[in-house]
């Protein structure tokens, strides 16, 4: 067998609204062995940027010698829209795995390689956990409302859902190309509670989820979740998920 068949193809899909400061050191952080030993794609979603991202970007493209394909979006679809853009990207074009990075920096591109390395072992999807360790959390800078908000509720959700997950709310996530396709995500929320969703119906199809720590970083990038909203969203979609069949 060809060694290019055993390549695993995988689709590396980085959402960036307004992330003009930050876009460019995200692509340049990527570990350049994966590009080695697997067959990638990077994916960035211009989700209809207000600021410098686009020149940025163009940045990112003639600086780095990877394969690039960039999709700007003719408006704001969102961060679970830009998700659902990426899930059919990488069904459509044959993926077998799919990474969520952050065009923000807030989750470090150096993990890529721990979560590929955790691809073949049955797995439909490897999360990133900040919560598998309180202590690497607080030190990592996370705001104390967010990590009390962060562990309450995902201990309710655990409660309503009946599963043993250490962090709903992270956005470091990776699936199974084939696993996505045995999911409803269409209609599912364009806002941040998208993530939640996902999981639920993870939990419902059993599949299996593995969950590893990732480091926390807190710096200058700027958050366009609002801590309030997203909370009582998340737990209207987990309580009427206990209802529906």
């Amino acid at each position: 067998m060809n060694h290019l068949d055993t390549k695993k193809k995988i689709l590396i899909f980085i959402p960036a609204y307004n992330v003009e400061k930050k876009i460019y050191s995200v692509v340049s952080r990527i570990p350049k062995n994966i590009f080695q030993d697997n067959s990638i794609e990077i994916l960035i979603i211009n989700d209809f940027s207000t600021d410098n991202t686009t020149n940025e970007i163009n940045r990112t493209l003639n600086d780095f010698d990877y394969k690039f394909e960039i999709y700007n979006t003719e408006k704001n679809y969102g961060y679970g829209g830009v998700q659902k853009f990426a899930f059919n990207y990488a069904i459509k074009h044959k993926f077998d795995f799919a990474i969520m990075l952050h065009g923000d920096g807030q989750y470090a591109p150096e993990e890529l390689p721990n979560f590929i390395n955790n691809f073949d072992k049955g797995y439909d999807a490897v999360f990133g956990s900040r919560m598998k360790s309180y202590k690497s959390a607080i030190k990592g800078g996370m705001p104390y409302y967010k990590f009390f908000g962060n562990i309450t509720l995902t201990f309710i959700q655990n409660l309503i859902l009946g599963s043993k997950i250490s962090e709903f709310h992270s956005g470091y996530r990776t699936f199974k190309v084939n696993s996505l396709n045995k999911i409803q995500f269409e209609n599912k929320a364009d806002y941040y509670h998208f993530d939640t969703e996902i999981i639920i119906e993870f939990i419902k199809k059993k599949l299996k989820i593995l969950e590893i720590h990732i480091p926390t970083h807190y710096g200058d990038e700027i958050s366009h979740l609002k801590s309030i909203p997203y909370g009582i969203k998340v737990l209207i979609s987990t309580i009427k998920s206990r209802f529906k069949k």
